[in-house]
């Protein structure tokens, strides 16, 4: 198959991929939701949705490939992610690897969007098409289920990392109907001054902890006391909104049940 990439240009890639190493835990999901997990020989540490993920031979971190260990998997398809996968796919690419890089969402529109666009790569349009209907019903169920709620996001990242103008999570909170304190602000992610978070005044904190960390929720509110922010706070149960598989739209689900059990049936 030959294609051309809006980013390394002309690719010519296998019709039928047998052999896939996924580097991205959006596209590993998205294997398994199409079900073509049987093609996979491995993946990166950070793909461990599903849980029968956990099976496959770990490759690579998110940026640091295992070289000998790729080449002795043979495979026939690399797929990976843009954003901070970018250096990582170039060099992919220059070793002549069969890569194909799946783009960073701007919108959950763009979640679904790489799914049709997996399917077309890998001969499945059907089962893209299905699976993207049913997602986009779930999203437009969700349509301005919330107040007007001015809201500040955090990501634990290694430190407070939140979302500005064009971020795929900035959009899924509009779209529920909860205003982002920093949807102005014209980088996508970045780390917040967390005076500002304090002198905006959010009617409520979305904090999203790392994933598998314990007591994310204890921890959260020792944060809010450290700050001294009297604000309602809500916890994810990590790596939810950061996460930009199929499965970002159940976790969206569960963040607009929280939010309305903990403020809306309150107030």
């Amino acid at each position: 198959m030959k294609l051309v990439h809006d980013w390394l240009g002309p690719l010519e890639l296998p019709d039928d991929p047998r052999r896939i190493v996924s580097l991205a835990p959006n596209v590993t999901e998205t294997l398994f939701a199409l079900g073509l997990h049987e093609r996979l020989v491995g993946r990166s540490a950070f793909c461990y949705r599903p849980a029968a993920t956990l099976a496959l031979p770990v490759v690579s971190s998110y940026t640091r490939l295992r070289w000998e260990f790729l080449n002795s998997l043979k495979p026939d398809l690399v797929l990976i992610s843009t954003g901070v996968q970018r250096d990582l796919l170039q060099e992919l690419h220059g070793r002549g690897y069969p890569i194909f890089p799946v783009p960073l969402p701007h919108s959950p529109h763009g979640i679904l969007e790489n799914i049709v666009l997996m399917g077309a790569l890998l001969g499945i349009t059907e089962q893209a098409t299905r699976l993207v209907a049913h997602l986009s019903q779930r999203y437009q169920a969700l349509y301005q289920s919330l107040p007007a709620y001015r809201v500040y996001l955090e990501f634990d990242l290694g430190g407070p990392i939140t979302v500005g103008r064009g971020s795929y999570v900035g959009e899924a909170l509009r779209h529920l109907g909860l205003q982002n304190i920093f949807d102005a602000h014209p980088q996508s992610y970045f780390s917040p001054n967390l005076a500002e978070v304090a002198h905006q005044a959010p009617h409520l904190v979305i904090y999203e902890p790392k994933p598998h960390r314990s007591r994310p929720i204890e921890k959260a509110q020792r944060l809010m006391v450290e700050r001294n922010w009297p604000f309602p706070l809500v916890v994810t149960g990590g790596d939810e909104l950061a996460h930009y598989g199929p499965g970002f739209f159940a976790y969206l689900e569960a963040l607009a049940k929280q939010i309305h059990d903990k403020i809306v049936q309150k107030s």
